[in-house]
């Protein structure tokens, strides 16, 4: 009987975790925010202003952000001055290759094998509730193609929307769950 009795303490969180059910704002998807204090989410909309990538990059990051957070909190997104404001500028997106090919004394890169495709993004967040989380910093990844299988033209799309992905855990991270 006593066997059975924790099991029962520990099912019933598990199970609830698939709900998306929190405890005191702590939730299973890694957001510690007190809800009854932080109830909205504005996102500026983010320009690129690194000379390179897709047009509609910017739109592509802010729309993007905006969703992540929509998905995994309980936000109300709002056009501006939410309780949580975020802000920024894309600031990097380049190309180099991975190769390093060495030739005596001389090593430098042959523009064969690999190629990176690297992006950063400069966020400004406020948490008008709680000012001591605010931060200025650039998130930066990055992802790997061939160009002798692929054209970047071909995977841009694709490596794009992975960097972002990456980002947005990131600063995710960085702001609401604070590891």
């Amino acid at each position: 009987m006593k066997l059975s009795k924790a099991l029962l303490f520990v099912l019933i969180p598990l199970s609830l975790s698939g709900c998306g059910y929190s405890f005191n704002g702590y939730s299973f998807d890694g957001a510690s925010i007190d809800y009854n204090l932080t109830k909205t989410l504005s996102v500026v909309n983010y320009i690129n202003d690194s000379g390179g990538g897709p047009p509609n990059m910017g739109q592509t990051f802010t729309e993007g952000l905006k969703d992540y957070f929509q998905r995994r909190t309980k936000l109300e997104l709002v056009q501006n001055k939410g309780d949580l404001q975020f802000d920024g500028v894309i600031t990097n997106y380049t190309v180099r290759p991975q190769a390093i090919s060495s030739s005596g004394n001389n090593n430098q890169a042959d523009g064969t094998g690999l190629m990176r495709l690297t992006i950063g993004v400069q966020v400004n967040f406020t948490n008008t509730k709680k000012e001591e989380d605010n931060f200025q910093r650039v998130f930066s990844w990055y992802e790997d193609y061939d160009p002798e299988v692929e054209t970047l033209n071909s995977v841009e799309g694709e490596l794009v929307e992975a960097i972002f992905e990456q980002i947005y855990f990131d600063i995710f991270q960085a702001s609401v769950a604070q590891w």
